[in-house]
């Protein structure tokens, strides 16, 4: 492999599900049975699923539907979520980038809860970064920038010192309306104009580079 692309960041922000944790096929079954519940196909739900969180993702769906219900039904389905393990696994290179930014400025910014992301992270085998914005930090989903914006404050960063990892269209999306640049892993992310892509984390390597800044190489 040889470097494509150096990016410069003062603090880097990752996404979790299918950035650092390959949880695809959890999610699919999941959303296939609320799909089922409601005259809906999986494929029109997970077009617009991965990224938001569960009620918004309702919501965007069927406009109509009281938010309450919504939020009943999410909190149903991350609760099913925290139970099921099988098949979760890190996305390649996970566990070598977390270990070379583990003593660098980073947090995670998830639209899991608390439970589902200690559950997920843990089946992964993968460490939890100390900072870790999820749903309970926020009150807007991706792809609103309130996530992001908020890892950079608990990081005492400006929003354009900061590096995103994503992979959605939302989570893309949340980052540029947060005036990030982004890192797009995955073959999802590549769709939605990020500022450089990967096909997976073994693509990155990373160093810090002074005066207090990180060099994220991605190679090709």
């Amino acid at each position: 492999m040889t470097v494509d692309a150096t990016l410069e960041a003062r603090g880097l922000l990752l996404d979790m599900d299918s950035t650092l944790v390959n949880s695809e096929a959890v999610v699919e079954l999941l959303w296939r049975g609320w799909a089922e519940e409601h005259g809906l196909t999986v494929e029109e739900v997970l077009a617009v699923a991965h990224g938001r969180q569960g009620w918004a993702t309702m919501a965007l769906l069927l406009p109509d539907r009281p938010a309450e219900l919504n939020h009943a039904d999410n909190a149903r389905l991350l609760e099913r979520e925290a139970t099921i393990v099988d098949g979760i696994v890190p996305v390649p290179g996970a566990p070598e980038f977390l270990a070379a930014v583990a003593d660098l400025p980073h947090a995670l910014v998830t639209s899991a809860n608390i439970a589902l992301t200690e559950k997920r992270m843990a089946a992964a085998g993968l460490p939890l970064p100390l900072i870790r914005i999820t749903a309970e930090s926020v009150t807007a989903s991706k792809p609103h920038p309130e996530g992001f914006l908020a890892g950079a404050a608990e990081l005492g960063l400006d929003p354009a010192d900061c590096l995103v990892f994503e992979d959605s269209e939302a989570g893309i999306a949340a980052a540029k309306a947060a005036g990030m640049r982004v890192v797009g892993v995955g073959p999802r992310a590549a769709t939605y104009t990020p500022t450089a892509h990967v096909p997976d984390l073994t693509y990155i390597r990373v160093e810090p580079a002074a005066p207090d800044r990180i060099a994220i190489h991605v190679l090709s």
